[in-house]
């Protein structure tokens, strides 16, 4: 078992989940007008949704893996591929973070169900999982669909302590944002070069 690849794993995964993304801000903005405690009930709706990701993704993926050598490298160029693609999109987009807005007061349970369809519903969440797990693949013994779900849940670990410590410290975070005006421009640039960063691991693994 590849522990260091497993730690690599954790740290890109907290990479990511830091970033300012619809998610997050989104988590931020419930925290902000409701309370922590909806803020809280929001990510675990979002996490709770990663799981049908895990899923699909676990099932489709390892059959390719064990059966096709060529197919798992076309798979891997994808993969890269898709993040430099993020990587582009983060460039062109709009550096300013925006935390403030309408949003509409939901009870706990309904703010848990909203979260959980967000994430459920969208498949850029199954295609990031595509690009991002097959190269974190771990043992030559631990078969592939328990390796994803492993994945998977250091993944929904990783995200729910982050998610939930920007719903804790919202006030002081959004507090920062709107006295360091550079803050989004510094986020884009480091998020650009750990989307890079993850393709070129991804495209330079072995399976």
């Amino acid at each position: 078992m590849n522990f260091e690849l497993l730690i690599s794993f954790v740290l890109a995964s907290s990479m990511l989940a830091i970033f300012p993304g619809p998610d997050n801000i989104y988590v931020l903005l419930q925290s902000i007008v409701n309370g922590k405690k909806f803020g809280l009930a929001t990510v675990a709706g979002l996490i709770s949704g990663c799981i049908v990701h895990t899923t699909l993704v676990a099932f489709g993926v390892s059959a390719i893996i064990k059966n096709n050598d060529y197919l798992f490298t076309i798979l891997k160029v994808i993969g890269a591929a898709y993040l430099l693609y993020l990587a582009y999109k983060v460039y062109k987009s709009n550096a300013d973070i925006v935390i403030e807005g309408n949003v509409a007061r939901k009870s706990v349970t309904q703010l848990f169900k909203q979260g959980f369809m967000m994430n459920v519903l969208n498949p850029k969440v199954s295609i990031f999982f595509l690009a991002f797990f097959p190269s974190f693949l771990f043992s030559d013994t631990m078969s592939s669909i328990a390796q994803f779900y492993v994945l998977g849940l250091l993944f929904m670990f990783t995200s729910f302590v982050i998610f939930s410590l920007i719903a804790i410290l919202s006030s002081s975070i959004s507090e920062y944002i709107k006295s360091h005006k550079n803050s989004g421009v510094v986020l884009k640039w480091l998020q650009i070069v750990v989307f890079v960063g993850i393709a070129i691991f991804i495209f330079l693994s072995e399976k």
